[in-house]
C-alpha cells in the first residue's frame, strides 16, 4: 500500500527534474531552472516535515501509558 510519504519520496526527484526540464522546454537557462525545480522539490519536503509531520501524537495518547519507573 502506498502511503504520503511514499508519495512524497517519489515525488521530489520528480519535481526537481521534471520542472527544470520543464523550464527549459520553455526556453529559461539551466541556471535559472534548476533553483526553480529545487524550490518546488524543497516546498514539497517542507509540506512533509511541518505541515503533515510524520508522528502526530495528540496529548490523550501521551496521558494514557503509564510512568515509566526507574527501579
Amino acid at each position: 500500500m502506498t502511503g504520503y510519504y511514499d508519495i512524497v519520496l517519489g515525488l521530489i526527484p520528480v519535481a526537481l527534474v521534471g520542472i527544470t526540464a520543464a523550464l527549459m522546454i520553455v526556453g529559461l537557462s539551466l541556471t535559472t531552472a534548476v533553483p526553480i525545480g529545487a524550490f518546488a522539490a524543497m516546498t514539497i519536503i517542507g509540506h512533509a516535515m511541518f505541515v503533515n509531520t510524520p508522528a502526530d501524537v495528540t496529548d490523550d495518547a501521551k496521558s494514557a501509558r503509564p510512568p515509566l519507573n526507574a527501579d
